[in-house]
């Protein structure tokens, strides 16, 4: 079919023009593939360009037929609460500390027992 271009939902066939366009190919590549209505309109083209793309006219698009934009929402997962390693730690030392304590002084009364 060619170098397709979508704008104010119609459909032309620009391939013929590329080397033709004021703006060079690059403008009309960088169309493709998707509405370029703002982009031609953004530019300000003249009446007797509007009147040109007659000639490159291929058919109107039927908006009923476009897809719907899906938005990507992303997978729920458990909230991190950051606070939760420091009471993680917390709770270790507090069983910890008092064995070390405990085995120091059973370590000591056996020493100082056997000397």
């Amino acid at each position: 079919m060619g170098l397709s271009i979508i704008c104010l939902e119609q459909v032309y066939n620009v391939t013929k023009f590329l080397e033709d366009h004021p703006g060079g190919d690059d403008v009309l590549l960088s169309a493709t593939g998707k509405d370029a209505t703002n982009d031609f309109e953004d530019v300000g083209h003249s009446s007797s360009a509007k009147a040109m793309m007659d000639e490159y006219y291929v058919g109107d698009i039927d908006s009923s037929t476009i897809p719907t934009k899906v938005t990507y929402t992303a997978p729920k997962q458990p909230h991190y609460n950051p606070d939760k390693t420091p009471q993680f730690i917390i709770k270790l030392l507090q069983f910890l500390v008092p064995l070390v304590i405990l085995g120091l002084a059973v370590g000591i009364r056996f020493y100082t027992k056997s000397a």
